[in-house]
């Protein structure tokens, strides 16, 4: 069974001026999600900004993740590393707090071959009873998982169950899911690509976009779920020029800017990252007001 079908936001970490995580504007977003639709919650991935956390941070923003969502809807923990045993480890410590799902990422900077990452998340997934998604994301990692070792480590290993998949290469995820032959679970990575994912067989997106417009996104997927193209299609298109100006800067310099926009306080970034030029904000505030989000800053 899938950990969810539908919407699933990539959750930013709000923090304070000092660079300390602000739990009680979480909690505030979590609980926003899921009243506007979101069908789940991913916490500590790219967008949450879980590279400049220590394992302290990493493990108890996951706790507190869990204890907002109150089990409404799945929280899935990002767990992944460049390091076998710290992906191990962090997994283990999600699964303790509660997480209903692991997210890992393929190791960066090593650029393992295919056979190092099949044994990389196998023995992750040993050490572990949860499900667990890969993400597949050249842009940041350098390498790609080629379709036929992600569906190899679906069909050997019971808790690897599917793929955020954000490779872009909408050939490579239409043979990833010929290859699966339904035994497998795929998540767009990108919100532009929503609608073309799904239509090919996905179960939906882990989504930057959803922190936005949380409840179109969810209705993107269950529209054409539901067989309604057209509506899943306007959608899609009348979301692309903000899901653009969403990814104008590295994730998740822009989302975080967005959010403080409509009246958030979520904070600055951890260096390296820095905060938006002027310029590409105002691109950004442009194309919310034009989708008919309501801006306060």
């Amino acid at each position: 069974m899938s950990i969810f079908t539908g919407a699933g936001v990539a959750l930013i970490t709000p923090m304070y001026e000092d660079g300390s995580i602000n739990y009680g504007e979480m909690e505030r977003i979590v609980n926003d999600q899921i009243d506007n639709g979101t069908d789940a919650i991913i916490v500590c991935g790219t967008t949450g900004e879980a590279s400049t956390m220590t394992h302290e941070e990493h493990i108890e923003t996951i706790k507190m993740c869990v204890d907002m969502t109150k089990k409404r809807i799945p929280v899935i923990a990002g767990t992944g590393s460049n390091c076998t045993a710290t992906a191990a480890y962090l997994s283990k410590e999600a699964q303790k707090a509660g997480a209903n799902g692991l997210l890992v990422v393929s190791p960066y900077y090593n650029k393992a071959t295919q056979n190092g990452l099949k044994k990389h998340f196998i023995e992750v997934a040993k050490n572990v009873d949860i499900p667990m998604i890969l993400y597949n994301i050249q842009g940041r990692t350098g390498v790609n998982i080629q379709p036929k070792t992600i569906v190899d480590l679906v069909k050997e290993v019971d808790n690897i169950v599917g793929v955020k998949e954000a490779s872009g290469d909408i050939s490579q995820i239409a043979l990833l899911l010929s290859l699966a032959e339904g035994d497998i679970d795929v998540y767009s990575g990108n919100d532009d690509q929503i609608v073309p994912i799904v239509a090919l067989g996905g179960k939906g997106v882990i989504s930057v976009l959803s922190h936005v417009a949380p409840r179109d996104t969810h209705d993107m997927v269950a529209k054409l779920m539901a067989g309604d193209v057209e509506g899943s299609r306007e959608l899609q298109l009348k979301y692309i020029p903000l899901c653009k100006a969403l990814f104008s800067e590295v994730n998740p310099i822009p989302v975080k800017a967005a959010m403080n926009m409509m009246g958030y306080q979520v904070g600055s970034l951890r260096m390296p990252l820095t905060e938006m030029e002027d310029a590409n904000k105002e691109i950004l505030r442009q194309a919310m007001i034009n989708a008919g989000i309501k801006v306060t800053d």
